[in-house]
């Protein structure tokens, strides 16, 4: 990763409408513009799943605007450490790309009191990610 330029995160899941959305918010919410974020799914939803929205709704992030987006080659390319949730084959691999790949339930067809786990978890992932890239929290 380069040192001048502020590292980019791609989060990618199946829908874009859950896991992926959550950790994209959480990396913006807690690292600000010191990280680029994306985030994309292999067959994106027609919408955020509702249960996630109210899940950050709890802990103060509205996701009630974000829009599901379609993984591209160009996002992959584009990004320093791509991050898989359940996508498995569907991210396409570039060489000098940082991959990692969470294992987190899918919140899919779930109420809130499930996804809130999963909102945790994400979260306390999202807080390693940031102090391994050495940047600070700012929130």
């Amino acid at each position: 990763m380069s040192t001048s330029a502020a590292p980019s995160v791609l989060f990618v899941c199946v829908h874009n409408a859950g896991r992926s959305q959550m950790a994209s918010a959480f990396l913006t919410h807690l690292a600000g513009d010191q990280v680029q974020v994306r985030s994309a799914g292999s067959a994106p939803a027609d919408a955020v799943n509702t249960a996630v929205v109210k899940a950050m709704k709890e802990v103060g992030i509205d996701i009630s605007a974000q829009i599901p987006k379609v993984l591209t080659a160009e996002a992959v390319q584009a990004s320093d450490v791509v991050i898989t949730m359940g996508c498995g084959d569907a991210c396409p691999y570039f060489p000098g790309k940082r991959y990692l790949d969470w294992k987190l339930d899918d919140p899919a067809g779930q109420g809130v009191e499930a996804v809130r786990p999963i909102r945790d978890e994400i979260e306390r992932r999202i807080r390693g990610l940031l102090a391994e890239l050495g940047i600070e929290v700012t929130s």
